[in-house]
């Protein structure tokens, strides 16, 4: 018999390239609800958790003690963990149950508990409940800024264009890790030159980080990896302990922080000890919760295959973004890792996020071609920018980001490219030249751009950071150079590192170097007429996308 046309059509569907799997618990393959998840439980005495969700004391793993010593209200678990999960579970999908009571009940929770709770919402419950529980009541976004040379003019430009396009922070990375001070510098000016107050990080080895952080040339840092097993956290050189001194230094010196975890972690690194995906990451949750830090990144990230491969791990990973929400952790909702051949389905993912709103939509969208993304390739990227902006005028919601005319991200782009051409003339490192700044001007990607040296450039970092040049140095590098308003931007950077405001949970900056934040701006939905609305002049200028048809 011949074969069906429609069927080998559908065969070549790009949906058809992914890779799927029957769930497979023993090895960690379950999204949701593990037939060896353990059952709720928790017992105290003397002001001590003697025994959690099936453990006693002596048999808990450092990460059972960390969550029992630092995350676990007592004085609230008696209630908590003596409540039907169902009753918690309407609570968060209730909009006639205020947000502080979910969080109340949340924080005398077990992970056990939890994940059974998050398991009777299904997707249009959780995005109901996440409407309510985010942290700020504006939601917001987060780029990528990289490129395969780790180019520097092309990185300024590029994070002018993504601050032009309303994203508020921006982080990069690195092909060639010695260029880490350079991609941060040039990270920082490009920003500031797009509008003042976006937030910068450079995700390198957390060594690295915490002194560029030091030094003035970041804001904030993401990538402090957290685990669900002792394993994966031993095998990673580190205990929820380690992590909680590094929050802390970081917090000391007045840098925003969040942990990164998500769901799949320990099933790559085979260690998932045979439990579910979502319980796995509330227990990373928790660590979180109890060292202290204000926010995560996660909803999977870097291993979104895993659970976008098994049945329901798409809804898994919006659960584990309300867990962090219901947590009151900002969360920044990851969309920043591609993982399908299928632009329906990459699409449909962001949706479950894009449409109640998180703190930021994205921890990723890449401002760059995907070809350039040195974190992998975000589910959009640069080519993207358009359709996003019509989602956000067609269902009338908020993605945090705005329409930009060609003029504007050519003019952005070329200031912030001339700008880091002049810091490095002045700072004595690798010279940018006029070429270099006119190709990282109107380029799309480093396709279009000259090669760099490369030797130069690694070494001029190394001697940048032996000469011990700070954040104070690049301010004045711009100011003798003539762009005294991006040094101004760059000192009010700065100064926000000395008064700490923006270390309030899930804080952003306005261009006045206002901060935003879960204290000044909290959520306050409860229902229609309440809450975040799109309207005013954030809606006018929502609607200028290109290409309208005009009227006049």
């Amino acid at each position: 018999m011949p074969g069906s046309k429609r069927f080998e059509i559908l065969r070549n569907r790009p949906v058809n390239k992914d890779g799927f799997i029957r769930e497979w618990p023993e090895l960690g393959f379950c999204a949701m609800r593990s037939p060896y998840d353990p059952a709720p439980s928790l017992t105290i005495e003397n002001g001590k958790i003697v025994e959690m969700d099936g453990k006693r004391r002596e048999d808990f793993d450092f990460i059972d003690a960390f969550v029992a010593d630092y995350a676990i209200r007592q004085e609230q678990a008696g209630e908590s963990m003596s409540a039907p999960e169902l009753g918690i579970a309407r609570m968060m999908a209730d909009i006639n149950v205020p947000r502080a009571d979910v969080v109340r009940m949340v924080s005398g929770c077990t992970p056990a508990k939890l994940a059974r709770v998050l398991d009777y919402l299904n997707v249009v419950e959780m995005m109901m409940a996440m409407q309510k529980m985010r942290v700020r009541r504006t939601p917001s976004t987060q780029a990528h800024i990289t490129n395969r040379k780790d180019d520097p003019a092309q990185i300024a430009a590029d994070a002018a264009e993504g601050a032009l396009r309303g994203f508020r922070e921006e982080e990069t990375t690195v092909g060639v890790a010695r260029y880490a001070p350079l991609n941060a510098v040039a990270l920082l000016i490009g920003s500031q030159t797009g509008r003042p107050g976006v937030l910068t990080q450079c995700a390198v080895e957390e060594a690295t980080e915490l002194a560029l952080g030091i030094r003035g040339f970041t804001t904030y840092a993401e990538t402090i990896s957290v685990y669900g097993t002792e394993r994966v956290f031993v095998d990673g050189d580190d205990t929820p302990y380690s992590k909680a001194f590094l929050t802390s230094a970081y917090a000391s010196r007045g840098l925003k922080t969040r942990f990164t975890s998500g769901s799949g972690s320990e099933v790559l690194m085979g260690c998932a000890e045979q439990k579910s995906m979502l319980y796995l990451e509330i227990r990373c949750l928790m660590v979180t919760k109890g060292a202290g830090t204000q926010g995560v990144q996660n909803g999977s990230v870097s291993c979104v295959g895993i659970p976008a491969a098994v049945p329901s791990g798409i809804r898994e990973i919006l659960a584990e973004n309300l867990a962090a929400a219901c947590l009151d952790l900002e969360c920044a909702s990851s969309n920043d890792q591609s993982f399908t051949h299928s632009d329906m389905r990459r699409t449909a993912r962001t949706m479950l996020q894009f449409l109640p709103g998180t703190d930021f939509i994205f921890s990723g969208y890449a401002a760059e071609p995907n070809y350039d993304n040195m974190f992998a390739g975000s589910n959009f990227d640069a080519e993207d920018f358009d359709d996003y902006n019509v989602l956000q005028r067609d269902m009338m919601v908020d993605g945090g980001l705005r329409p930009v005319k060609e003029e504007e991200a050519v003019r952005v782009r070329q200031k912030a490219a001339g700008a880091v051409q002049a810091v490095f003339r002045r700072l004595g490192l690798a010279e940018i030249t006029d070429e270099q700044v006119e190709a990282a001007t109107y380029a799309h990607g480093s396709d279009d751009t000259p090669e760099r040296d490369a030797l130069a450039d690694v070494l001029g970092a190394d001697q940048m950071m032996a000469r011990g040049v700070t954040g104070l140095d690049v301010v004045k590098a711009l100011a003798e150079s003539g762009f005294q308003d991006i040094a101004d931007s760059v000192l009010q950077m700065l100064k926000q590192r000395i008064t700490g405001d923006y270390l309030q949970t899930s804080a952003i900056l306005d261009e006045n170097f206002n901060v935003i934040s879960g204290v000044n701006d909290p959520n306050d939905y409860q229902g229609p007429g309440t809450g975040y609305r799109v309207g005013g002049e954030r809606w006018k200028e929502i609607q200028e996308i290109p290409n309208l048809i005009e009227t006049d």
